[in-house]
């Protein structure tokens, strides 16, 4: 008999898994067939972020401590990101990071790129002007959040092409649909090899002549030993677009659906921060975070025992849409108070990019919203993206009857 997750994870449901979401919450801690626990209601969910008996290390799974890739392949094997390791590891690794990407250490590292922001969103919509039919992924979404990560990283713009493929690998081992957990964990060992070996060469070229961006600094300060700066790079270049792209596309689309919020943030662009922080919640960009927690002990939860080493897994948005946490949930409210969502997730591992995210998403709306003219859904629901873990549109096409200048739209 097929769980409610199974169906969840079932792409006949990627474009509205909204509905699957009460029946899966009256279970909110539900064992699974292949003996992992799913967790969906909000109150579990936040416990279990920030209980430190539940790991973000795979390695303390048997079977994925001991893969090892083929000692035969050139790239070596990376340790593993920030994100998928445990204090004391994690808490090290994340401050030599935060030192040169956020307060206090470096508090204008994100603040700094918004006239940059601005420039690119502008040359993207001004690209835009002579067609009457756009991809808001293609053409916006996608572009957007790879130009700002390269740059802050410091990788050549023109090397997309090459780690968008592995950026794909990547992602795509996250989807419980393509293999068994150790079948996706050995690909994407050998995806980030691959990876940390291009970050690898720039890392040489960034310590013989320093920039002011993000791998320098992490190579030339020397606290970082070079693994763990290649690690903490790939993370950086992968979820430092993916996650934006979903939620710029779910934003847009959210919009278009909702028109009274489109025109009110068209008429008002300080509105973006409570339009932002909604659609965090009514549409995530991750509905289940990547690495899968473990349990390091027995963990009693709302009248089940999760059993030591069982894989944990939380469903972020089905979080985000429970009734006993949010008033009317299934309901788009920018005006909804006390939105303390899951789009970022939570605890030790909130998102370490969310500051960028934020702020790329709000500019790129407000943009999106005063410069397109009669913006008009194509097909809804759009084609969606495979992985039910990052879920947003594959395509996202428009029918549009211009495009406002930059200078016009700013004096409407």
């Amino acid at each position: 008999m097929t769980t409610t997750y199974e169906t969840f994870l079932d792409y006949a449901n990627r474009a509205d898994p909204y509905p699957l979401f009460p029946q899966l919450r009256r279970t909110p801690v539900a064992r699974q067939p292949d003996g992992s626990y799913v967790v969906s209601t909000y109150r579990e969910i936040v416990a279990l972020l920030h209980d430190p008996r539940v790991s973000s290390d795979l390695r303390n799974l048997p079977e994925i401590a001991n893969i090892r890739i083929a000692p035969d392949d050139a790239a070596p094997q990376l340790p593993p990101e920030f994100i998928r390791r445990d204090p004391p590891d994690h808490d090290r690794l994340r401050a030599m990071v935060m030192k040169h990407f956020g307060p206090p250490g470096a508090p204008g590292r994100v603040a700094g790129m918004e006239s940059r922001m601005r420039e690119i969103i502008t040359e993207l919509i001004d690209g835009l002007a002579g067609r009457s039919r756009i991809d808001v992924v293609d053409d916006f979404a996608y572009p957007l959040p790879v130009t700002v990560i390269c740059e802050m990283l410091g990788v050549p713009r023109p090397d997309e092409p090459l780690f968008h493929k592995w950026s794909q690998i990547a992602v795509e081992t996250n989807d419980p649909t393509t293999g068994t957990i150790v079948e996706r964990n050995r690909r994407r060992f050998e995806t980030l090899a691959k990876l940390g070996q291009y970050l690898d060469g720039l890392a040489d070229a960034h310590q013989r002549e320093p920039g002011d961006d993000l791998l320098s600094a992490l190579v030339t300060d020397g606290e970082m030993a070079r693994p763990d700066v290649l690690s903490t790079a790939a993370l950086l270049l992968i979820a430092g677009h993916e996650t934006t792209v979903n939620l710029i596309a779910n934003g847009m689309l959210t919009l278009l659906r909702h028109p009274h919020v489109l025109e009110r943030l068209r008429q008002d662009p300080g509105y973006a921060v409570n339009v932002v922080e909604e659609l965090l919640r009514y549409e995530p960009p991750i509905h289940m975070p990547g690495p899968r927690r473990t349990a390091l002990a027995d963990i009693e939860i709302a009248g089940t025992t999760i059993p030591q080493g069982s894989v944990i897994v939380l469903v972020l948005a089905s979080g985000n849409r429970d009734p006993a946490r949010f008033a009317d949930p299934d309901r788009f409210d920018p005006d909804r108070r006390d939105n303390q969502h899951l789009g970022f997730g939570g605890g030790i591992h909130y998102c370490f990019g969310a500051p960028l995210a934020r702020l790329e998403t709000r500019l790129a709306l407000t943009e999106l919203t005063r410069r397109l003219v009669e913006p008009r859904l194509v097909a809804d629901p759009p084609p969606y993206r495979h992985t039910p873990n990052l879920r947003g549109p594959l395509h996202l096409l428009l029918d549009i009857d211009g495009i406002r200048s930059a200078h016009s739209a700013s004096t409407q």
